[in-house]
């Protein structure tokens, strides 16, 4: 597994400091995140999951702990929309560029708007997905807003 992506590629040209952590990626797994999180022995709330939404048809990247559900009316809101759903696997693959199970929010094909659950800011440090399956970065949630622009609000269920 390389692990050199371009979402490790983009946090280095952006100066931001992380550390990569490989793990047995499940394809099986009920929830890749929880999956991720056990096999880090990480706390869940602290490996966050990326998901590809659409906020009134516009695609919207949400990050939020893998042991919670998004709230599409928290989500449209915090997106500044009216109605918000999941985008279908193959339109999110290829939004970004990767593939389920490895999408990650930074390095994606084209620059999307972002929300960070406002949970994710309440840790030193936490998990995102790497832009591979199996392959994690850890990294200052705060670094992860910065670079992403992203806007933080609560969007849990």
């Amino acid at each position: 597994m390389s692990k050199v992506t371009p979402a490790t590629r983009a946090l280095a040209a952006a100066g931001v400091a992380f550390t990569v952590h490989v793990y047995d990626y499940d394809p099986d797994a009920e929830s890749i995140g929880l999956q991720a999180a056990s096999a880090l022995g990480e706390d869940p709330a602290r490996v966050l999951k990326t998901l590809m939404a659409l906020v009134d048809g516009k695609p919207v990247c949400v990050v939020v702990p893998s042991d919670r559900e998004v709230s599409m009316k928290k989500l449209a809101a915090a997106a500044g929309g009216k109605s918000a759903q999941m985008m279908k696997p193959p339109e999110a693959e290829r939004v970004t560029g990767f593939k389920v199970g490895g999408i990650s929010p930074f390095g994606q094909r084209r620059l999307v708007r972002t929300v960070i659950d406002q949970g994710a800011l309440g840790h030193d440090q936490v998990y995102v997905n790497g832009g591979q399956r199996g392959l994690q970065v850890r990294l200052k949630p705060a670094d992860m807003r910065d670079v992403l622009k992203a806007v933080v609000a609560d969007v849990v269920a």
